[in-house]
């Protein structure tokens, strides 16, 4: 299936993006309703041309041409390329900001399996939309260091809201999840993040499909803990309280390098421990 079989990038699922405030110049005024329509139309003239062609080889002058707009209006809502590639990335954080604290705490049962699926079909549909700032967000030297120590924030606190949700649930770890779930939630999202890149790209592969066993092996990969001892499982058709503490081996490994600050994550009752 894989085996050099491209398609057209596939339309994502969810509308690309929520309504924008524009770049700088377009948030020192109140923008009306022509004005909002205007920074639409160039937000997704730059995502497809971004998209195509990458950051560095698209100007100004390729966004306007697609907009159907002039350079003239092009400057009333944006500085420059990278200020329109800015606000594209701000609603692709928020996003992913939105879909990091509704992950859930899934159950060792059919409803935390349900639950677990529509979380990765977000993902996926979430990726889709963004897929053209998320793919140059990973290139440092593209970006620059700022933008690209967001997305790297952004990454990791996915990986401890996985953490937390799908170890949650167990009751005989008081304590929270330890060192092989950190690491385990982190090699699952760059699972997730790698196969969506693929269809991203147009790589024939069927999204549905992909979701069911995506969220199969994300399940399967956290067992319970007397599983994971060799024991027999645990099912729980309710939700403990929240004990467990914020994963810490990622902070450690990575905070110093990004300015990682603890999650916020309601799944820990509201509120974040160091």
């Amino acid at each position: 299936m894989l085996a050099g079989k491209t398609a057209a990038r596939q339309v994502p699922a969810v509308p690309r993006q929520r309504s924008s405030l524009g770049g700088i110049p377009a948030q020192q005024r109140v923008l009306r309703g022509q004005g909002r329509k205007t920074v639409r139309r160039l937000l997704e003239a730059g995502l497809a041309e971004f998209g195509a062609r990458g950051l560095h080889a698209v100007t100004v002058d390729d966004v306007v041409r697609r907009a159907q707009t002039s350079h003239g209006t092009f400057y009333l809502y944006f500085s420059n390329k990278e200020d329109l590639f800015k606000a594209l990335l701000r609603d692709a954080l928020d996003d992913m900001r939105v879909l990091t604290d509704d992950f859930p705490v899934v159950t060792r049962n059919e409803a935390g399996r349900a639950a677990l699926r529509g979380w990765v079909q977000r993902f996926c549909d979430i990726y889709l939309a963004h897929a053209a700032v998320i793919r140059v967000l990973s290139q440092a030297e593209v970006v620059g260091e700022e933008v690209w120590r967001s997305g790297l924030q952004t990454l990791f606190r996915l990986a401890e809201a996985i953490t937390t949700g799908m170890t949650a649930a167990r009751r005989e770890v008081p304590d929270g999840p330890g060192q092989q779930d950190e690491l385990t939630a982190l090699a699952c999202l760059m699972m997730l993040e790698r196969v969506n890149y693929l269809i991203s790209v147009g790589v024939r592969l069927p999204r549905n499909e992909m979701a069911d066993r995506l969220s199969t092996i994300l399940y399967a990969a956290f067992p319970s803990a007397r599983q994971a001892d060799g024991g027999a499982s645990v099912r729980s058709d309710t939700c403990p309280p929240a004990t467990t503490s914020q994963p810490d081996v990622l902070r450690h490994h990575m905070a110093p390098a990004i300015g990682l600050e603890p999650i916020t994550c309601r799944l820990t009752a509201g509120r974040s421990a160091d």
